[in-house]
């Protein structure tokens, strides 16, 4: 991950509203296979959001030097080529010049749910002022209309365009906010040097309508139903903003989640299919919540379901749809398809936007006759999808503002996904997993008999302790049992595997009990900040090791100066240098015998054989490879202590070493001849 991120939009690039920005270290279905395995390098960081706008809302662009005209929708106006029947027209008209080189930019606001807007020049007149005066013929000159949703629209980024000096742009079933036009005249016969030489004024008269259709109705020509739903909130005490949608109409009962689409459906088109549409509105608290579109029928489902947020849909103009098992939106992250059979269509939409939302039904004219046929629909706003599946918890948190309430699922140890849908571990693979990684730990014993059997009591305690609370955290890790709670088992875990690894070698020296119990208290303290700190990390094998390499150094230092205070060297000695490098050799000479006499040296080097596999074994572990490799890793770092008691040998001083005496073994001799003759006797 790159130390530094930095990512810059311009006013071209956003539109007004919420926007969410996430950090993901690593993303999809799958996760680790184990709680523990998340032992990666973590990272902070801090963020930091910079919003530049222009203080003038009249003044936009990237320099703040592009002037907007606010067109405002009179329901009041008449347009000279009105005419069009079963809509409501607002609208308005203005006169604006501009040279051939400029350009110019409106904004248009559409407030409610639209079937058309209708952009047109009219009286459109070209004046030239350099070669010759007066105005001229229009017909080789375009007027082009550039128009986008959201943001201002550019020759290369535009939502609709066309030449309005040739036919009215048209934008069919337009989202609601904020629409922006730019003019930008071009003449299509002359360079673009020429235009300038020409200095040439253009004139027009920009005329807009937005036409809207009755309250029940909707489409492209006002034929089809439109229901507007309404809010119903869901009585679970336990989830916040859940509810169900209803039509407002006497046809439905509230008493239901669901509504029959029998009575509601349009029964007039062109052709053989028609629509009808439903409109919702999500509350900007509610946007971290899913819809939830069921559909299911007694015969099979011939229709298709489109959505769009904004306005209504249609077979060009769509946010997500769903016309079968095949055809559909599921390829999108934000779309989940759950069940998609002839009799039954069940889908989300991930995280829906907070604000108003068109659903259509596009199906036969046929399935309005067929009132035998009972058929339903529902769609409801979840926080969870399908209740994480049942094998999750639902849990909710608010964003950074607090405004929003988002979801999400707490998956158990077999499932991921952000529905928790997705198997990682099947139940046979989860009781081998539980069987090698709890059962692995047995190799506790060894160390543990060892201990025992030379009363090593401390050690002992340590060993056994470290075998049960492993088996213990790894069986609720895998959610098999948890005593405790998760975060005191890991503590409990890591800590005594810590105190394990460090004891052993603390125990290789021969040191007075003082000293090993001072030893131990540090080492306690120093692995419990480890273990309470980050106990995952792949660096604390290499600290622990560390820490007990200490505590032995320490250990033959303390025994070394114990043995050894009579070496003062004198000022006599000094002064003579070969017989001080005399003593030096002879000492090195004795303590290299002693070290040789201490360890049982083929035992240590299978301790340190069995160390490294341990340390293979938690290098190559992977989310797919965890149980296998780890369980390997509890056998090779058990059966290492235990080697490593075992090459303890008794600790011999070379230096103060003297021979057996004579006299001892004869008096021993005579001893027992005498009590021999006496009992002869």
């Amino acid at each position: 991950m790159q130390k530094s991120v930095s990512l810059m939009l311009t006013n071209e690039q956003i539109r007004p509203g919420i926007w969410y920005f996430g950090l993901f270290n690593g993303i999809g279905p799958l996760r680790t296979q184990s709680k523990m395995i998340n032992r990666g390098h973590s990272y902070s960081f801090s963020g930091n959001i910079t919003v530049e706008g222009c203080t003038n809302s009249a003044m936009l662009g990237k320099f703040c030097n592009q002037t907007i005209s606010l067109l405002s929708c009179s329901d009041t106006y008449i347009s000279p080529e009105s005419g069009i029947a079963n809509m409501t027209p607002c609208g308005g008209i203005e006169e604006s010049c501009l040279d051939v080189a400029g350009s110019k930019v409106y904004s248009l606001d559409v407030v409610s749910i639209a079937e058309k807007i209708i952009i047109t020049a009219l009286n459109i007149t070209f004046t030239q002022s350099q070669r010759s005066n007066g105005a001229i013929n229009s017909s080789g000159h375009s007027l082009m209309c550039y128009v986008r949703h959201g943001t201002l629209p550019q020759p290369q980024l535009y939502d609709y365009s066309a030449d309005i000096n040739r036919s009215p742009l048209v934008i069919h079933l337009p989202r609601l906010g904020r629409w922006y036009i730019k003019i930008l005249p071009a003449n299509l016969s002359e360079s673009t040097s020429a235009i300038q030489e020409m200095n040439t004024t253009i004139c027009y008269s920009l005329e807009w309508q937005v036409l809207r259709c009755p309250a029940d109705k909707a489409g492209l020509n006002c034929t089809t139903a439109k229901y507007t739903l309404q809010t119903f909130l869901k009585r679970t005490p336990y989830v916040a903003f859940e509810s169900y949608y209803l039509p407002i109409s006497g046809e439905v009962s509230s008493g239901s989640a669901s509504f029959p689409l029998g009575p509601l459906l349009s029964n007039s088109s062109d052709g053989d299919y028609t629509w009808t549409f439903f409109l919702l509105d999500i509350p900007d608290g509610a946007a971290g919540g899913n819809i939830h579109v069921r559909v299911t029928s007694e015969a099979k489902i011939s229709g298709e379901i489109y959505a769009r947020y904004g306005g209504f849909p249609s077979l060009s103009n769509w946010d997500y749809f769903y016309s079968n098992s095949t055809s559909n939106s599921n390829g999108s992250m934000f779309f989940k398809l759950y069940d998609a059979s002839d009799k039954s269509v069940s889908f989300y939409i991930i995280y829906a936007r907070g604000g108003t939302w068109g659903f259509g039904l596009r199906h036969p004219i046929s399935n309005r006759h067929s009132s035998t046929v009972e058929t339903t629909m529902s769609i409801s706003l979840e926080r969870c999808p399908e209740k994480c599946s049942s094998h999750g918890a639902c849990k909710s948190v608010l964003d950074s503002s607090g405004l929003t309430f988002y979801s999400f699922c707490d998956c158990d140890r077999r499932n991921g996904g952000f529905d928790c849908s997705v198997e990682l571990v099947s139940s046979s693979g989860q009781m081998w997993q539980s069987i090698s990684l709890i059962g692995s730990n047995a190799a506790a014993l060894l160390p543990a008999y060892w201990a025992l059997r030379h009363k090593a009591f401390a050690e002992w305690v340590l060993y056994t302790s470290s075998g049960i609370s492993s088996g213990l955290y790894h069986a609720c890790d895998l959610g098999t049992w948890c005593p405790l709670s998760y975060h005191v088992l890991q503590f409990m875990d890591f800590w005594l595997s810590f105190m394990a690894v460090v004891s052993t070698f603390v125990y290789l020296s021969t040191i007075d009990e003082v000293t090993k119990r001072a030893i131990h208290t540090v080492v306690a303290i120093l692995t419990a900040l480890m273990a309470e700190s980050g106990p995952t990390k792949s660096s604390n094998i290499i600290l622990v090791i560390a820490i007990g390499t200490l505590a032995l150094f320490i250990g033959f230092l303390v025994e070394f100066f114990t043995h050894h205070r009579w070496i003062s060297f004198s000022t006599e000695i000094c002064l003579n240098m070969l017989n001080r490098w005399e003593t030096v050799k002879a000492w090195i000479h004795n303590f290299i015998r002693s070290l040789l006499k201490r360890f049982r040296w083929g035992f240590l080097l299978a301790g340190f054989t069995a160390l490294a596999m341990a340390a293979i074994s938690w290098k190559l572990e992977t989310s797919q490879n965890y149980w296998i490799w780890h369980s390997a890793w509890h056998v090779s770092i058990y059966t290492s202590s235990f080697l490593f008691l075992c090459s303890k040998a008794t600790a011999v001083n070379c230096e103060n070493e003297q021979p057996r005496s004579e006299n001892y073994e004869l008096a021993r001799q005579n001893s027992f001849s005498g009590s021999n003759e006496r009992g002869g006797r």
